[in-house]
């Protein structure tokens, strides 16, 4: 069974790692109870840099138990739900095979995906590792950002029932393959899920689509 192992909200820290924003709330821990989850964000997250978070499409980010766990084993120390920036840590999901556009029901909220988690440098400064965006990509595995297609309260334990899933068949995972890791070949595959992506985003892939098919 897929299921929420823990829903977290953001501690707001300070530090060089931060960047320019000179603040972040990357660093997320479990919270005691219910959250609930609305078309503009988590209750009680916080979202510092406003320019690349925080948008209706990335109202909420999941992240897989096993990726944490898989993490740990090559970093050499333990990873708890939170330390990917994730609102949700999720089990048995595997949510980067999920669809763009797919739609979840978890406990009182109806989420879609949305697309993939792009690493930055905050987050690598967070985890104080040099040359995991390269990493990060390379492995492929980021977890899913979320809108909220109906509000709710969610709770540690609350199962994952997909509602719904696109026939395009295009996954997290291929979408982040194409734009982030040059994989020109799913260019027409991925063209399928354009209308399933918040408009920045289908305007960013659609133009790495147009760039494949003029090398091809």
């Amino acid at each position: 069974m897929s299921a929420v192992t823990s829903v977290n909200l953001a501690v707001v820290r300070t530090g060089e790692w931060t960047g320019r924003i000179g603040k972040s709330g990357i660093d997320k821990r479990p919270a005691g109870g219910p959250v609930r989850f609305t078309d503009t964000g988590v209750a009680g997250d916080s979202v510092c840099d406003t320019k690349h978070h925080g948008a209706w499409y990335q109202a909420a980010y999941a992240f897989d138990a096993e990726e944490l766990a898989f993490w740990s084993a090559g970093l050499g120390a333990e990873l708890v739900p939170g330390n990917a920036g994730e609102n949700l840590t999720l089990s048995g999901a595997d949510s980067t095979s999920a669809l763009i556009g797919e739609r979840w029901a978890i406990g009182g909220a109806v989420l879609r995906v949305t697309g993939p988690r792009q690493p930055c440098r905050v987050f690598a400064g967070f985890w104080d590792l040099p040359g995991l965006v390269k990493r990060f990509t390379a492995h492929g595995r980021t977890g899913v950002y979320l809108a909220v297609e109906q509000p709710g309260e969610i709770s540690a334990g609350d199962e994952i029932r997909v509602l719904s899933r696109p026939d395009h068949g295009v996954e997290v995972a291929e979408l982040f393959a194409l734009t982030m890791r040059g994989r020109s070949d799913l260019a027409e595959h991925v063209a399928g899920c354009l209308p399933d992506l918040p408009e920045k985003w289908r305007a960013a892939a659609a133009a790495k689509i147009e760039s494949a098919r003029v090398t091809t």
